[in-house]
């Protein structure tokens, strides 16, 4: 058949391992470190865990599978791989549209995450230069204040962080992407191990364990379920063709459905690991638990500047921040890159250039709206409230939708049980969940965050 003896211009994966690695890199993000144990704990702890397991088992994987499953069979870039597949399945050609929605997903946020991974970077230096040693709250505060007001020292930042990201980007699928991945995530596995002996030896690990873990059945209710459903979906970096132009990359003879749960359960091990590093820390110190994203920025630091060897562990955690960061940068760009290869003939190298500075100019919008531009919104939202607003809110889950709806309900049952090669029993398991359960619960997410459905 066609598809089996189709191949990916830009090359393929080593291996089984190295699509994890990169998977996982993708999928561990800022959000890890600080959302998911800061949601847990406040929606139930261990009651809250068993749920959203539960939602990672019917949301988050099977559109993952989905995801993969699209990638591998089209072995191009997104809008290239829809184009194909739509055709190839005898499909309206208005489904190449999905792969472009996923590409301005990805290149949307890493517009704005770049400028939030900037900070990470920039307060690796800052805590290495001691300025949180025995600062309080309105010290740490002013040093947080100063750095996003100021537009020149954001900027900087910014620019380095994007730079590094398409250096990677440049240097292709093996030379490049799998390289860096292949360091970055052992590398982040590690800091977060060495942060985790610090916490267990703080006298306070055992507090932050229970508020983590301790289930109270009495906080589930609709709202946490639609949280979990949310972050099951959202943590897997689903629907912004990262997941899928990976897949393009994946040897034909790897199981996509032992990968998928396999980074499942890694991206889930790094956000609990990261949830016991922090909360014991949080709670030898007097601090609150509940600071959402102010938790990494504003808390914690201030924790950093009382603690014993709190340089040491301060610079380690951010190290740790930026590495997650960087390894989901290099996945947000890679479709753009890809289309752009594919569509123009350029070098990866030209096609990183260009796509790297088109994304950094973006980010100018969001450097500009902490200070500068704060005062210029639309619909009441500065330009990074708007970006975040859009791609979280409505282009992402209406692309693992998408997804969900043309792997389940649009591909001939021939084409999906030839590239997932799963037992009859798993591929009917994932068959069912993709068609019914799946897109059910996506669109629950949706109305819910747009605030359709409220409960």
């Amino acid at each position: 058949m066609a598809e089996q003896q189709r191949v990916s211009i830009h090359g393929q994966w080593s291996g089984r391992m190295a699509f994890i690695l990169a998977a996982t890199g993708s999928a561990v993000g800022l959000g890890n470190i600080w959302k998911f144990p800061y949601i847990t704990g406040e929606h139930g702890g261990g009651a809250f865990v068993m749920v959203y397991l539960l939602c990672i088992a019917a949301i988050g994987i099977p559109i993952m599978m989905a995801e993969v499953l699209l990638g591998r069979r089209g072995r191009q870039s997104p809008i290239n791989t829809m184009a194909t597949l739509s055709a190839e399945e005898g499909r309206s050609p208005v489904w190449k549209y999905l792969g472009w929605l996923g590409v301005a997903a990805g290149f949307l946020i890493l517009s704005y995450y770049s400028v939030i991974a900037g900070w990470a970077l920039s307060y690796v230096f800052r805590t290495a230069s001691g300025i949180f040693t025995g600062a309080d709250a309105e010290a740490v505060n002013k040093v947080f204040t100063e750095l996003v007001s100021d537009p020149e020292r954001l900027l900087a930042w910014h620019t380095l962080f994007m730079i590094a990201t398409m250096v990677v980007v440049a240097r292709g699928v093996q030379n490049g992407l799998e390289k860096a991945v292949r360091y970055l995530m052992p590398a982040l596995f590690l800091l977060l191990a060495v942060l985790m002996i610090y916490a267990m030896s703080n006298g306070h690990f055992m507090e932050g364990v229970e508020f983590l873990f301790r289930p109270d059945f009495s906080k589930i209710d609709a709202n946490a379920i639609l949280i979990a459903m949310g972050h099951a979906f959202f943590t897997l970096s689903l629907g912004m063709g990262a997941i899928m132009v990976y897949g393009s990359y994946l040897p034909k003879d790897t199981s996509i459905a032992k990968t998928s749960i396999i980074i499942a359960a890694a991206d889930t091990l790094v956000a609990l690991m990261a949830g016991m590093v922090i909360f014991p820390i949080v709670f030898a110190h007097g601090l609150e638990p509940g600071a959402g994203p102010g938790l990494i920025f504003k808390t914690l630091p201030l924790a950093f500047g009382q603690m014993d060897a709190g340089i040491l562990v301060g610079v380690l955690f951010f190290i740790l921040l930026t590495f997650a960061a960087w390894s989901s940068s290099i996945s947000l760009i890679e479709p753009a890159v890809a289309w752009l290869v594919e569509n123009r003939g350029h070098t990866r190298v030209y096609a990183s250039t260009v796509m790297g500075f088109a994304t950094w100019a973006v980010g100018l919008g969001t450097v500009f709206s902490f200070n500068i531009a704060s005062d210029i919104k639309l619909f009441d939202k500065t330009f990074f409230d708007l970006l975040d607003y859009l791609t979280a809110n409505i282009m992402l889950p209406l692309g693992g939708l998408f997804i969900a709806l043309f792997a389940g309900w649009l591909m001939a049952k021939q084409s999906t049980e030839d590239e997932l090669n799963s037992s009859k029993r798993g591929y009917n398991i994932w068959r069912f969940l993709v068609r019914y359960i799946t897109p059910i619960a996506v669109m629950m997410v949706f109305l819910n965050v747009i605030g359709v459905i409220r409960f």
